[in-house]
């Protein structure tokens, strides 16, 4: 089992990553303050892992929440449910939450968390690759907005991040390259070496193969632990780790949430901050090259949907949470390996960068 921790002084919580750890009530028993504690899942993965977390949970008063699946679920009605339930159920302040799912599950469960009696504790028990390696780690929570992806939320931190590898058996192919798509994002913006590392093993990854694909959420966790406790609330540097992510939100918002996986959004994102990268001067065509094929040898889009206008994109980046003061920053390579979080881009790159894409 590898053990990690993120950072945060007196908030500090471990991510543990390893095989069967459902089972293992050692991993949860030492995060739960009382003896209430809620399990929020959906209709997808409870009747996968909801009886076994349920079992060894045993001696606790579990209360299972099942939400609908998906993206276009993450919104103010559904997260209605969970505090339905809780307050139904007459949870105390000392009751623990615990996320059981990939991404929209444990952004929901964290806000509802942090926002429940002014703040409860919670668990994030991620079940697909993109939640292990991203959402997961960091403490950011929060709901779909119409206007835009993730524009209402918290950032509150879990007491305890739980990856059990084995839950990535019953993941679909889809499911498996997006999440794949932040692994990726994790080595072109902070570690060349991790980079080179996924081209001589995506084969092996896509099949998720055990040694490599621990090894690979393992890096990426590390990695976004670092930048986690570098930059908590995204003042600055932990921006870094949205590369494709603006440009993937909006594609996201035009296709309506849910249609692309917020994966593949973020595949062609990437390819999309590249591009503008190499029209910088940043980088070569080479290097945009080498990249482009790292993410469509993850089995990731690599161009936007095709009726998506420039002005689709302009429209929608327009609300993104890095608009600064009227100022649209942007998420861009210096280097493979390096990135940075600059307005000082030129538009008429950017300009052409969307025309392009939109083609």
């Amino acid at each position: 089992m590898h053990r990690l921790t993120v950072d945060l002084a007196d908030r500090s919580y471990p991510i543990s990553i390893g095989k069967g750890l459902l089972d293992q009530l050692e991993q949860f028993a030492p995060y739960i303050a009382g003896r209430q504690v809620c399990i929020v899942t959906d209709d997808i993965v409870a009747p996968l892992y909801l009886e076994r977390l349920t079992r060894t949970l045993d001696g606790y008063q579990v209360l299972p929440v099942v939400l609908p699946t998906g993206e276009a679920y993450k919104n103010w009605a559904t997260l209605q449910q969970i505090f339905d339930a809780l307050l139904a159920a007459r949870h105390d302040r000392r009751t623990t939450l615990i996320a059981l799912g990939g991404g929209v599950i444990g952004d929901m469960t964290g806000f509802a968390a942090a926002c429940y009696q002014r703040g409860v504790d919670f668990i994030q028990v991620p079940t697909t690759l993109l939640s292990q390696v991203d959402s997961s780690v960091g403490g950011k929570t929060g709901i779909n907005h119409p206007a835009g992806k993730n524009m209402i939320g918290a950032f509150y931190q879990p007491k305890a991040v739980v990856i059990d590898t084995d839950s990535l058996s019953t993941l679909p192919q889809r499911e498996v390259s997006a999440g794949l798509a932040e692994i990726i994002k994790y080595g072109l913006i902070r570690d060349i070496e991790f980079l080179a590392w996924l081209e001589a093993h995506m084969v092996a990854l896509r099949g998720l193969e055990s040694e490599a694909i621990t090894q690979a959420i393992a890096r990426s966790c590390e990695i976004k632990a670092e930048v986690v406790a570098a930059d908590e609330r995204e003042g600055g540097l932990r921006a870094i780790l949205n590369l494709g992510h603006t440009f993937g939100h909006a594609i996201e918002a035009h296709q309506g949430y849910g249609q692309w996986l917020h994966g593949e959004a973020v595949g062609a994102g990437m390819v999309m901050a590249l591009e503008l990268s190499r029209r910088q001067g940043w980088i070569d065509a080479a290097d945009f090259q080498r990249a482009v094929t790292l993410i469509a040898a993850a089995g990731l889009p690599v161009q936007a949907p095709a009726q998506m206008a420039a002005e689709d994109f302009s429209r929608l980046m327009a609300v993104d949470k890095k608009v600064l003061d009227g100022q649209l920053r942007l998420v861009l390579l210096q280097r493979l390996g390096e990135a940075v979080i600059t307005a000082d881009y030129d538009k008429d790159a950017l300009l052409a960068t969307l025309s392009a894409s939109a083609k």
